[in-house]
């Protein structure tokens, strides 16, 4: 049974001036167990909502989306989600954000810390629990929304663009990270990314939709050896095999929406 599954899916939003903007049309998608999907394509494919749709926070207008073999019809307990901004409580300490999913679903207090501090120090964040997000670095506060995500085991983790923010060096550091801790608990993962070379260096299958409406153009399995260094991965010739290829049938999707785009912007 596969983790996520999504059948033609259709997804229409309403528009100011009372019409309709499709954001997906006829989208088929299927993620296993365990396994890391990475949802590459330009700017306004429908990859976030591809992501809204498995966690339940929207609704096909057409199709149907399924996670372990159950259609969605509401939020999924299970699911995890890492946004592109820190969804992190400012006036909460480190600790007490991270305490607080296991805290909402049942947990004691007592239990709850003891966990939390086990996931501050499975990120690396040992020692900093009594900090308040401001008084962090980007990079750390992406650490607590990893262990605050992390800490409720989930079975399904959607990332939308979340190292989007980050420099390079800490968005590379940042990524191995996220390969260790996902090597741990193995949930099936859907990460949205703009960065081709992101999406390779942590993928078992990177899929690329096309310029809005999305659908799925083109999928590539990434055989790339595990466990990897983000930092180093990209010197593997084999990567640079893939990413010739993926960027091939990417760059059109891209050409297309930039042409778009230009056109909207002399007709406005």
């Amino acid at each position: 049974m596969a983790a996520i599954e999504l059948r033609n899916v259709t997804k229409k939003f309403a528009t100011a001036d009372g019409g309709t903007y499709t954001a997906l049309k006829d989208l088929s998608l299927t993620v296993e167990e365990g396994q890391f999907c990475a949802v590459v394509g330009p700017t306004g494919c429908g990859k976030s909502t591809t992501l809204t749709l498995v966690s339940g926070l929207e609704r096909p207008s057409r199709g149907e989306a399924f996670v372990h073999g159950q259609e969605v019809n509401g939020i999924e307990t299970g699911t995890g989600f890492v946004f592109q901004q820190d969804a992190v409580f400012p006036w909460r300490s480190v600790l007490d954000n991270v305490a607080a999913g296991p805290i909402y679903r049942g947990k004691d207090r007592g239990e709850a810390t003891t966990l939390a501090r086990d996931w501050l120090r499975r990120v690396g964040l040992s020692g900093f629990e009594d900090r308040f997000p401001h008084q962090l670095s980007g990079g750390m506060r992406k650490r607590v929304a990893l262990a605050q995500t992390l800490i409720n085991e989930p079975r399904i983790l959607l990332m939308d663009e979340p190292f989007s923010a980050l420099d390079v060096q800490t968005r590379a550091i940042m990524s191995t990270e996220l390969l260790h801790l996902w090597d741990q608990t193995k949930p099936a993962v859907v990460f949205v990314t703009h960065d081709l070379e992101e999406a390779i260096a942590l993928a078992d299958k990177v899929v690329v939709l096309t310029a809005g409406p999305g659908t799925v153009k083109a999928e590539f399995e990434i055989d790339l050896p595990r466990p990897r260094v983000v930092q180093e991965i990209r010197f593997d010739p084999r990567f640079i095999e893939l990413y010739e290829q993926i960027w091939e049938a990417l760059r059109a999707e891209v050409a297309e929406a930039y042409d778009r785009t230009t056109r909207s912007a002399v007709a406005s």
